[in-house]
C-alpha cells in the first residue's frame, strides 16, 4: 500500500477529511469533511479483487446513505430551528445516521460484511481512523435514548456476534462493535472515550500488526503457526485478553475509567449489562487461548527458522511488551510522579 504514491495521496486526503470533519464550526461542514473522507476510502479499499470490490460497494453504498440522511436532517434543522418538537426529531435523525456510518449497533449488519472482504491495513483504518469523525460528532449531540438504546444493543451484539466466528477479522470487527459501546458509554463524562479510543486503537493495531504480518485469517491457522516459538504464541494471546480488557493487562485500564465514570453517574444498570457483555467477549478470547495452549496441535519442523527472517520481529515484540505490562507500568508512573 505505502509503495504505491496514488494510494498515498488518498491516504492523505482521507485525513484531511476526517480533520475538516471534527474541525468544522458548522453541521455543513462535518458533513463536507465526512464525504472527503469516504470518497478517499473507496479507492484505498479497492485492489483488483472479487472480495474488496464487493466490500468497497457494500460500504459506499451504507455510507452514503447515511450522508444523505445527514445531510436531509441538517438541512430540515437549519430551516425549523425555532420549533423545539422539530429539533428534538432532527437531532435523533442526526445522531441515528451518525451511528450508522460508526457502525454501532442497531446499524451494524454492514460492519462484519464490509470487514470480511478488506486486507488487514485496510481493516485496521476502518476499525479505527475511519470511526474518529462520526464518534467526534456523537460526542456534540448526545441524544440520551439513543445513546442509551445504542450502547445496551452494541455491547450485546458486539458480545454474542463473536461467539461462532471462525474468521478472525470478523471477530475483530464484532469485538469492534463491543468497544464501541464503551466508547459511547465514555461520552457521559466529556473526553474520557478520547482515552478509551486511543488504548483501544493500540492493541487494535498491535493484533492487526500480528495478523497482517502472518498472512493469518482463520483461528485455524493460529494453532498451527506459532507451535515453532512459544513466546510468539503467549504474546499473541496475552494480546488478544487484553483487547478484551482482562484485569492484569492494559486493556483493563480503560475500561476502569468508563466503570468508574459510569458508577460517578448513576447509570449502574448499564455499567452492570456492559460489564456482562464483556465477559462474554473475554469468553471467546479465553476459549481461543485455551485451545492452543492446552491441545497439542503438530509442528512444523519446515518452518522452525523462518519466523527469524522477519525484519518487524522487534516492533512486534515492543507493542505486545506494552499491551501485556503496560498497566503495570502505567500504575508504577502514577504513584512514582
Amino acid at each position: 500500500m505505502f509503495n504505491n504514491s496514488s494510494k498515498i495521496m488518498f491516504l492523505i486526503i482521507l485525513m484531511m477529511g476526517t480533520l475538516i470533519s471534527i474541525s468544522a464550526n458548522s453541521w455543513l461542514g462535518a458533513w463536507m469533511g465526512l464525504e472527503i473522507n469516504l470518497l478517499a476510502f473507496i479507492p484505498l479499499m479497492s485492489d483488483n479483487k472479487l472480495m474488496s470490490t464487493e466490500a468497497s460497494l457494500k460500504y459506499f453504498l451504507t455510507q452514503a446513505l447515511a450522508s444523505s440522511v445527514f445531510l436531509f436532517a441538517v438541512t430540515l434543522f437549519l430551516l425549523n430551528s425555532k420549533s423545539i418538537n422539530s429539533n428534538y426529531l432532527m437531532e435523533m435523525i442526526i445522531f441515528s445516521s451518525l451511528l450508522l456510518k460508526s457502525g454501532s449497533a442497531p446499524f451494524h449488519f454492514w460492519f462484519p460484511n464490509v470487514m470480511e472482504g478488506l486486507s488487514w491495513v485496510n481493516a485496521l483504518i476502518l476499525m479505527t481512523w475511519q470511526k474518529i469523525a462520526p464518534l467526534m460528532l456523537i460526542s456534540y449531540i448526545i441524544f440520551k435514548p439513543l445513546i442509551i438504546i445504542s450502547i445496551i444493543l452494541s455491547s450485546l451484539i458486539g458480545a454474542l456476534g463473536g461467539l461462532n466466528q471462525t474468521s478472525l477479522r470478523k471477530l475483530m470487527a464484532y469485538s469492534s462493535i463491543n468497544h464501541l459501546g464503551w466508547m459511547l458509554a465514555a461520552m457521559f463524562n466529556s473526553n474520557l472515550w478520547l482515552i478509551y479510543f486511543l488504548f483501544y486503537t493500540f492493541l487494535t493495531f498491535s493484533m492487526v500488526f500480528m495478523f497482517n504480518m502472518f498472512k493469518i485469517s482463520y483461528i485455524n491457522q493460529l494453532f498451527s503457526l506459532f507451535f515453532f516459538d512459544k513466546n510468539i504464541k503467549f504474546f499473541l494471546f496475552f494480546n488478544l485478553l487484553s483487547l478484551g480488557g482482562l484485569p492484569p493487562f492494559l486493556g483493563f485500564l480503560p475500561k476502569f475509567l468508563v466503570i468508574q465514570s459510569l458508577t460517578l453517574n448513576n447509570q449502574l444498570f448499564i455499567l452492570t449489562f456492559m460489564v456482562l457483555m464483556t465477559l462474554i467477549t473475554l469468553y471467546f478470547y479465553m476459549r481461543l487461548c485455551y485451545s492452543a495452549f492446552m491441545l497439542n496441535y503438530n509442528e512444523n519442523n519446515w518452518l522452525m527458522h523462518s519466523f527469524y527472517k522477519f525484519s518487524y520481529m522487534k516492533t512486534l515484540l515492543s507493542y505486545s511488551y506494552i499491551s501485556t505490562f503496560g498497566l503495570f507500568l502505567t500504575l508504577s508512573l502514577y504513584y512514582l510522579f
